[in-house]
């Protein structure tokens, strides 16, 4: 099996953008560390793809730039293709099927493509892609090299969490139609609410935004539930916003668990309590994947990088129980 970035980091003991730096710009990296780094490249026999690759042009397509999710995965993507000195220009598909089609189109006479949660269906994303080197970054194709944040983990253990408070009917604030993240996380949330006997009601489909979050705080509200799991934390503070202009306050008559652990879930008041997703470490290792592939090596299958549970104020025991 032929090496990775990913494994010398490793052997190394060291972040996947320090590894690369060691191959882009040892310059920025401690004598020691790079040494470190390199010996542990030569011990596995890796190659650096980057070597062979002069630069690029990289197309990378979010659905929605405004999301923070999808800044910090940008910023992480920026960085890793600066090391080899790679460029990237964004496409921005605005949640629209056809402008992600039109912009793929347009990407694909690049050098490489990032597709970003394509919403578009799997067969037709392989169609318009074409001969270009791709890599799909959180969504899983059949026959395409794919980069996957773990679906399961994390919103398994909110559930735990949520059931361990004393709550015994939870509701699932949904995100966009055709999203398969969300379709995953769903999933997820179902099987172990099965598990632990509890109630599940899920809501209907809303923006990954605050407004859509706004939109599904009255549902919420309806349907009975003590605990909300969203979507995204966008979902989740728009949820907790909404609940706030019907009365109720968060976590005293609601608790409310989002996904993602952006910057502001640690600022609000209450924390938020969040699946906290490895963002830019999928960024960095979809740059690894796509310079392999323009390099026209074969690209390994990656692991679904981990998430975790991160436990702040915004959940608590029902009141009935409290």
């Amino acid at each position: 099996m032929t090496a990775t970035l990913t494994d010398v980091a490793r052997r190394a003991g060291v972040s996947v953008a320090t590894a690369s730096r060691a191959f882009g710009e040892p310059e920025r990296l401690a004598a020691g560390t790079r040494e470190r780094v390199l010996q542990a490249a030569n011990d596995l026999g890796y190659a650096n793809p980057q070597a062979a690759v002069a630069t690029r042009t990289i197309g990378v397509i979010v659905p929605d730039v405004s999301n923070p999710v999808y800044a910090t995965l940008l910023k992480a993507i920026h960085g890793q293709a600066w090391h080899g000195r790679h460029r990237t220009v964004l496409f921005d598909a605005d949640e629209d099927l056809r402008r992600e089609r039109e912009q793929i189109e347009r990407a694909r006479k690049l050098d490489g493509i990032l597709l970003c949660s394509p919403r578009l269906p799997d067969h037709e994303v392989l169609d318009l892609v074409g001969g270009t080197p791709f890599v799909v970054v959180n969504r899983q194709i059949d026959g395409a090299p794919c980069v996957l944040m773990d679906t399961e983990h994390g919103p398994q253990q909110a559930v735990e969490h949520l059931v361990a408070l004393g709550h015994r009917h939870i509701a699932y604030a949904a995100g966009p139609r055709g999203s398969w993240a969300d379709g995953r996380r769903a999933d997820t949330i179902t099987r172990a609410c099965e598990r632990y006997g509890v109630r599940l009601t899920p809501l209907s489909h809303q923006a990954a935004s605050i407004q859509g979050g706004r939109a599904a705080a009255a549902p919420a509200a309806a349907s009975g539930a003590t605990a909300v799991i969203a979507y995204n934390d966008l979902v989740a503070l728009g949820l907790e916003a909404g609940m706030a202009d019907l009365g109720r306050s968060c976590p005293e008559d609601i608790s409310i668990v989002g996904i993602d652990d952006i910057e502001l879930a640690g600022a609000v008041k209450p924390g938020l309590t969040t699946v906290r997703m490895p963002i830019e470490r999928c960024g960095a290792l979809a740059v690894d994947l796509l310079v392999q592939a323009m390099a026209g090596g074969e690209v390994e299958e990656a692991p679904a990088l981990q998430s975790q549970l991160i436990v702040r104020g915004s959940t608590g025991a029902p009141r009935a129980t409290a």
